[in-house]
């Protein structure tokens, strides 16, 4: 039979100091983050459509908060989240294949993603305002 007091020493869950922070935690982590910080980037875009939509006072108004040097800050972090989000995706794709499971491939993996991600907004950023 089992008692109270045997369930009572144990620890609901693990503490906070006993996990070691690895790169694929801070992944896992900002992965989530990414695609919550999507779904405001989404909202700011369908605002941007709707006054394109509405009239073109409304349109300079909403264009003229995101050309501002706040509104381009925002702007290309939502295009670091959009585009890290996505490698994210796909790094999880190559793990649903059976590859890069094991630790020094899923530090590579994570690793490429950061500098992907970083690298392929910047890219963006240049072409985007080259062609502006």
């Amino acid at each position: 039979m089992s008692t109270a007091d045997t369930k009572a020493n144990r620890p609901l869950s693990p503490h906070l100091q006993i996990y070691h922070w690895h790169l694929t935690l801070v992944m896992s982590i900002v992965h989530r983050a990414t695609g919550i910080a999507l779904y405001a980037g989404m909202a700011l875009l369908t605002w941007w459509l709707l006054a394109a939509a509405t009239g073109r006072g409304h349109f300079r108004f909403v264009d003229g908060i995101f050309g501002s040097w706040i509104g381009m800050i925002i702007l290309f972090g939502f295009t670091w989240a959009l585009i890290h989000h996505m490698l994210g995706g796909l790094r999880h794709f190559i793990w649903d294949t059976g590859h890069g499971l094991d630790k020094p491939m899923r530090d590579q993996l994570a690793l490429a993603n950061i500098v992907g991600s970083v690298a392929l907004t910047i890219v963006v950023w240049i072409v985007g305002l080259a062609v502006r």
